[in-house]
């Protein structure tokens, strides 16, 4: 088996279209009202499902976090430490939810969190000085 993407089950469309288009930059052309987005982000599959169309899919309900979770995170890399601090600002300025701030590792690498609207994480990293 070979990974294809993954995908996001979205209780507020419309918000976190908004977020995952105009503050973290993902090209996002289905209007705010859809009921699924299905994209390639840097080769990788990436969608968003309505929870509620989902589960009228498959035919059945399923559980939700509520709040900022750790369930799973979405990765995402910039070219250098300094481009991780002044897209954490960016973000955070913008409305990202911050979770923790630029942090350098001790396995070498700069990397931060910020929770999208519905609480899942995103990190924004890079291991070039």
């Amino acid at each position: 088996m070979k990974l294809d993407g993954f995908g996001v089950f979205v209780k507020d469309m419309a918000a976190m279209i908004r977020f995952y288009r105009d503050v973290l930059g993902f090209e996002i052309k289905e209007p705010e009202d859809t009921s699924n987005v299905y994209l390639e982000k840097d080769g990788t599959l990436f969608l968003f499902y309505g929870r509620q169309d989902f589960e009228q899919m498959t035919g059945r309900g399923f559980g939700y976090a509520e709040g900022v979770n750790g369930h799973f995170e979405i990765a995402l890399s910039v070219e250098n430490f300094d481009a991780v601090d002044r897209t954490f600002d960016e973000i955070v300025s913008k409305g990202g939810r911050p979770v923790m701030p630029p942090t350098t590792e001790p396995w070498g690498q700069r990397t931060c969190y910020i929770a999208d609207p519905e609480g899942n994480l995103v990190e924004i990293g890079s291991f070039v000085k």
